[in-house]
């Protein structure tokens, strides 16, 4: 035999081993090495499809081959957190939070703190001056800061000075010096600096020793996301915020509290928890309110002592500002006890501000009355719209103003009435001198890392849609956000 018929003849199974057995007879015992069939042996699989006695298939032993059938076959596998969750609030937190300071940014060594008329004097136009960290702490107190503007990136938090800053302190201060309220309304495109604005006119109020009321959003008050009840003996019905009036009310003592420490009472408070008499300083008026219950009778109180006139001696000038003007100036999300949508008007906090906006309510020793439009989250308002191009046509004595649609019914009386006398004032892009400033500044802080000439401000200033500040800050410092 050769050698290949001798390796089959190893191989091959010996045939006194049967293959398979009768039914009828007793299984024999298999051989040591067959007795463990190879992982990829079909043996077991072969001797259940051959078993009548296999429970399932009706007793044929019928076992279905093939895949399974995946129902949720793009669902995503529940994964389970390891880290620990996030407290109630936290993320809300995180989202606003604001920072005022990088250690790493460069300082600027020929940056100069802003004076009392700092952003009122016109020699200081096209140039950054920088917050005291007195108006920085009063500002941060009073909400004026947003987390969308670029504050962490530079050394302490600087202003430019505009023409139009220029313009709107010297009109603010006219006023007071006339003792005389001023109402207007900033507005403008997508990112060109109104609530800048309203920033720069509250350090202004802040250097020169004003009592500032901010409103940081007025989608907080109309966009039913905060408690609200009717007030008795009002009609027609108003409705008060107890919980956005005390955290209000908190912000005004922060933010005044010097100021507040020196004003007094007039007249005494008695209906009030705390009992409040005559000559008490309006500070202890405002710790009167601790729990949201008495925080509208505390803040009626104290808004009925700073604008009392005959004391324009003992009150110091008042400004009121609001930014998102548009969700003060339509129907809000609150439902009345009749399931009607609440006009806007008639939640007190926005009537008292729409009622001085307006000119019904005139402060004793002069201040201002200030609202900022939105464009990047605004409902629409076209009342509001055309009566702020009104203005505007008629501060530029335009021939053609502009009317309503008399095919369109969506016009509110209301706002329409606030907005009859109101001044205007409209921003849009920087001078590229005002841009090279900037950049400048810029610059010497280590943010912007090119040199600063004509053709690199003029390519900016392209750029950002001819000096829209929102836009520059995109093209020039947008790879340097963290």
């Amino acid at each position: 035999m050769s050698a290949p018929n001798c390796l089959r003849g190893l191989v091959r199974p010996s045939a006194t081993i049967p293959i398979s057995a009768p039914r009828s007879a007793a299984p024999r015992a298999a051989p040591i090495g067959l007795a463990r069939p190879a992982p990829f042996s079909t043996t077991a699989l072969n001797a259940r499809r051959q078993d009548p006695n296999q429970q399932g298939g009706g007793g044929k032993g019928h076992v279905r081959q093939g895949k399974k059938l995946k129902l949720g076959k793009f669902k995503k596998t529940a994964v389970e957190s390891k880290g620990k969750p996030p407290l109630p609030g936290e993320r809300r937190a995180y989202r606003k939070r604001i920072t005022l300071s990088n250690d790493n940014a460069i300082p600027v060594p020929w940056l100069k703190d802003i004076g009392a008329d700092g952003l009122a004097n016109a020699q200081n136009i096209a140039r950054v001056l920088a917050l005291p960290e007195e108006v920085q702490d009063q500002l941060r107190a009073s909400e004026a800061f947003k987390p969308t503007q670029c504050w962490g990136m530079f050394r302490k938090p600087s202003l430019l000075v505009r023409k139009e800053s220029v313009d709107l302190m010297n009109r603010i201060q006219t006023s007071v010096d006339n003792k005389q309220t001023l109402r207007l309304v900033v507005t403008g495109d997508k990112v060109t600096g109104k609530s800048m604005m309203l920033l720069q006119a509250q350090a202004h109020a802040f250097l020169n020793n004003w009592i500032v009321i901010h409103v940081p959003e007025g989608q907080e008050l109309t966009t039913a996301c905060t408690e609200y009840a009717p007030i008795p003996n009002t009609d027609p019905v108003q409705y008060m915020q107890p919980v956005y009036i005390l955290k209000l009310l908190q912000s005004i003592k922060r933010a005044n509290e010097k100021i507040l420490a020196k004003t007094y009472t007039m007249t005494g408070h008695p209906e009030l928890p705390q009992n409040i008499t005559p000559n008490t300083p309006l500070l202890a008026l405002c710790n009167a309110a601790k729990e949201p219950d008495s925080a509208w009778p505390v803040f009626q109180a104290l808004w009925n002592e700073l604008t009392a006139h005959g004391t324009a001696a003992n009150r110091p000038p008042i400004l009121l500002s609001l930014d998102g003007l548009a969700h003060v100036m339509r129907v809000s999300d609150y439902r009345s006890p009749a399931f009607e949508r609440i006009h806007s008007h008639d939640l007190a906090l926005v009537r008292l501000f729409t009622d001085t906006l307006g000119g019904a309510v005139q402060f004793p020793a002069g201040g201002a009355v200030l609202a900022a439009t939105s464009r990047n989250n605004a409902p629409r308002s076209p009342s509001m719209e055309l009566s702020l191009a009104q203005r505007e046509a008629e501060q530029a004595k335009r021939e053609e103003v502009p009317q309503k649609d008399p095919f369109f019914r969506g016009y509110d009386d209301r706002v329409e009435a606030v907005l009859r006398s109101v001044q205007v004032i409209r921003l849009g892009g920087v001078s590229k001198l005002e841009a090279r400033a900037l950049m400048e500044y810029w610059a010497a802080s280590g943010m912007l890392r090119a040199t600063v000439d004509e053709k690199a401000v003029t390519e900016k200033w392209t750029l950002a849609g001819s000096g829209v500040l929102g836009e520059m800050e995109r093209a020039a410092l947008l790879t340097m956000r963290i």
